[in-house]
């Protein structure tokens, strides 16, 4: 996937995105963010943080559907998460 990118989003990014969720959960009624949440706000929060390199975008690939890969790979449940190779070390600690 990286071999794809030009230039990836930054902290403000995920700053934000955490902050769309959370107000995302309030207009659904939640005190809590959900995986939904960020899943539904992750292409209009990263879409225009994300550069493609010229290979991939040569190829008709978008930052969309770079997101959409990011969203489809990334584990929602915890116990997911927990059994991911990827994650281990995160919850190990």
């Amino acid at each position: 996937m990286d071999d794809t990118i030009a230039w990836g989003a930054g902290p403000r990014a995920v700053q934000f995105l955490i902050l769309g969720g959370k107000a995302r959960a309030l207009l659904h009624g939640r005190t809590h963010v959900s995986t939904e949440d960020i899943q539904a706000l992750a292409k209009p929060v990263l879409r225009h943080r994300i550069v493609l390199n010229f290979a991939a975008e040569s190829e008709g690939q978008t930052a969309d559907d770079l997101v959409e890969r990011l969203v489809t790979m990334t584990p929602t449940k915890e116990d997911e998460l927990t059994k991911d190779a990827r994650f281990q070390k995160i919850f190990a600690s």
